[in-house]
């Protein structure tokens, strides 16, 4: 920058401070209004406290494999904290529509937030007021925060707290719809399996009811040579009983273990999320911040007041320079 241009630079701010002195009174009026106009506007509004609730999801790993399966392979049991999938799992669920439906009955928010149900669009009011008023985030160390905001501090704690627990009762019945299912087919077969397990152990029993154990013990090798001795037919259809046996005691073994693990998984009953914050009634106001209204309300309006100045000076000159020539 040469001396010319810093000079013209120097000489335009000089030029607007000495503008700005001469129209001094002018702005100190307008300030002054503005001030006293931001005040009254602030006082007036409705003063909002904010409540939050922090927690954790859980992992995903299920109870019942955690619990039940010898050789489970999972990163974390039940009892690990979620990553980030299940982290927005959860923040599906905070905004899903049972949880809105409860909070607005329980709470009764069409009258709490003063909506008119005989205007246009009511349930539209209501969610949209709902939304704004209640939010829902990933924090940058993967938990959930509930935030509220309401006119009364104890509401905006009780929503905020029955939001949170409202997120295992939603959980449990998404997955228990599927869990249930999946018990009644693992069940249909696990009890078919051992019904004919049953059947062919009491045939079994009928073809070698008949045997006397000779002194002594007697094995299992000597039963079926002394059955295949006197019974030949029935001998080699003890045979065949017993082979299907063989094949048939391990899948029952791992329907019951599978049975297990269904029924496990409709009964449970813990918690899909860990909660490391409860929320409390708050004691100071969250919004409007005053001083921060009255501060921008005052320095936005001697701005504009300040370009209408200059804009109306420039006019003027122009006018009059025009009248002039």
């Amino acid at each position: 920058m040469n001396n010319k241009e810093q000079n013209s630079y120097n000489f335009s701010s000089v030029d607007l401070l000495i503008y700005i002195w001469k129209k001094r009174v002018i702005l100190v009026i307008v300030g002054l209004i503005a001030g006293i106009a931001s005040i009254i506007a602030s006082l007036l509004i409705t003063p909002m406290y904010k409540a939050s609730v922090v927690m954790f999801p859980v992992t995903d790993a299920t109870i019942s494999k955690s619990l039940l399966a010898a050789n489970y392979q999972g990163r974390q049991g039940v009892y690990g904290f979620g990553e980030e999938e299940q982290a927005e799992q959860l923040l599906q669920v905070l905004n899903s529509v049972p949880i809105r439906e409860r909070i607005i009955e329980t709470y009764d928010l069409m009258e709490h937030y003063e909506i008119d149900s005989a205007s246009k669009y009511p349930q539209t009011e209501l969610i949209e007021t709902y939304r704004s008023n209640i939010n829902f985030k990933l924090t940058e160390f993967m938990s959930v925060e509930i935030s509220v905001m309401d006119k009364d501090p104890q509401y905006a704690a009780d929503i905020a707290n029955d939001i949170s627990d409202l997120v295992d009762t939603v959980y449990s019945n998404m997955k228990k719809q599927r869990s249930i299912r999946a018990f009644k087919l693992v069940e249909e077969e696990y009890l078919d399996a051992e019904a004919n397990l049953k059947m062919l152990q009491d045939s079994v029993y009928k073809l070698t009811a008949h045997l006397k154990f000779k002194e002594g013990s007697q094995s299992g090798e000597d039963l079926i040579l002394e059955l295949v001795k006197t019974d030949p037919e029935n001998g080699a259809t003890y045979i065949s009983l017993i082979n299907k046996m063989q094949h048939i005691i391990p899948r029952v073994a791992e329907m019951r273990l599978r049975y297990q693990e269904a029924r496990l998984e409709t009964e449970q009953d813990l918690p899909y999320k860990f909660i490391v914050e409860r929320a409390f009634p708050p004691e100071k106001k969250a919004y409007p911040n005053k001083s921060l209204i009255v501060i921008v309300s005052t320095f936005s309006s001697l701005l504009l007041a300040l370009i209408v100045l200059i804009v109306i000076d420039n006019i003027r000159k122009r006018i009059s320079s025009e009248a002039v020539s």
